[in-house]
């Protein structure tokens, strides 16, 4: 298993990072929560792994802390959600504030996030209530609402017909990524033309 991966970033989008470590270009597959917090192409980053190994993949997802890889292990427990659902819910809330909605039973909150429906919700409330890791006050930083935007913005992109991995490339690559949904949808249409 790989726990720690320490190098340069070769490459980011929105959703994966290619860390350089000593000639080996690992992709990772990382939340929006970790993504904002990385450093420019070439700078030193260190990330948090875990390693999911299937029948026809080797996939590598990255933490900015160890907290969100002890939640993003948490959640893989829970029956039906799979990595890729996990990796979606991280990018839509940090740790901290999915842990008060799962200890305040929140499910309109947590209904709203990519992926999750009421049931899965209400599945979530009940097998990680007592599960959750500790979360030490002020251990998260709160994830800025610019990820509220990017995410919104890709997902207007999907429903216009493009190609997930494009959509993110694109967002990932607009320079006033602080703009508003609308603006974003305007600059990446203009570069997707």
């Amino acid at each position: 298993m790989i726990g720690r991966v320490q190098g340069n970033i070769l490459e980011k989008s929105p959703h994966q990072v290619v860390v350089d470590v000593q000639g080996l270009g690992y992709e990772i597959e990382i939340p929006l929560t970790t993504y904002f917090l990385l450093g420019d192409t070439g700078s030193r980053v260190t990330l948090f792994t875990h390693q999911v190994v299937r029948e026809d993949a080797h996939l590598l997802f990255g933490f900015y802390t160890a907290t969100e890889r002890e939640l993003f292990r948490a959640l893989i427990k829970v029956n039906s959600v799979g990595p890729k659902l996990a990796v979606a819910i991280l990018s839509g809330v940090d740790a901290a504030a999915f842990s008060r909605c799962i200890q305040n039973n929140d499910v309109k909150t947590l209904t709203s996030l990519p992926g999750v429906g009421k049931k899965t919700a209400e599945r979530l409330i009940i097998e990680l209530r007592d599960r959750l890791p500790v979360l030490a006050p002020g251990a998260q930083q709160v994830l800025p609402q610019v990820a509220d935007f990017l995410a919104d913005a890709e997902t207007a992109l999907i429903g216009l017909g493009y190609k997930p991995q494009d959509a993110a490339r694109v967002l990932g690559q607009l320079e006033d990524q602080d703009a508003s949904v609308e603006n974003l949808i305007r600059q990446a249409l203009k570069a997707l033309s």
